[in-house]
């Protein structure tokens, strides 16, 4: 990306599916679902939307080979999308233990997301 626009973060939870992709959906969804940029073509080169560039950071505290990078991407409209994904984020107990996993806690899986636009 040469020209960073802005950033908008978020953070995202599976409270009890232990899917770190969920997590990471509601985190991307999160830092952007309350944003318009209705101006945001004519900043970009010819004025076009596809040359948008997005990086998306997410840090995942567990699970991070299972990521469905396809889900992830479907959340941004426009563009060309990359993910990096780090150590973070957290995974808590949810309260519940699970009989059926040899009295295991069950886990929240929370991700925090920044959501970089520029081009």
């Amino acid at each position: 990306m040469d020209q960073l626009l802005f950033i908008e973060t978020g953070f995202g939870v599976d409270v009890h599916g232990q899917d770190a992709t969920t997590a990471a959906v509601r985190a991307v969804r999160d830092a952007i679902h309350r944003n318009s940029m209705p101006g945001i073509a004519g900043l970009l080169p010819g004025n076009d939307l596809n040359n948008m560039k997005v990086t998306i950071r997410l840090a995942v505290p567990i699970d991070k080979e299972s990521l469905d990078f396809d889900k992830i991407k479907a959340e941004i409209p426009y563009g060309t999308v990359t993910i990096k994904v780090m150590d973070g984020g957290m995974a808590a107990p949810s309260g519940i233990i699970l009989k059926e996993k040899n009295d295991k806690n069950d886990l929240m899986y929370i991700v925090n997301a920044s959501v970089e636009v520029g081009y």
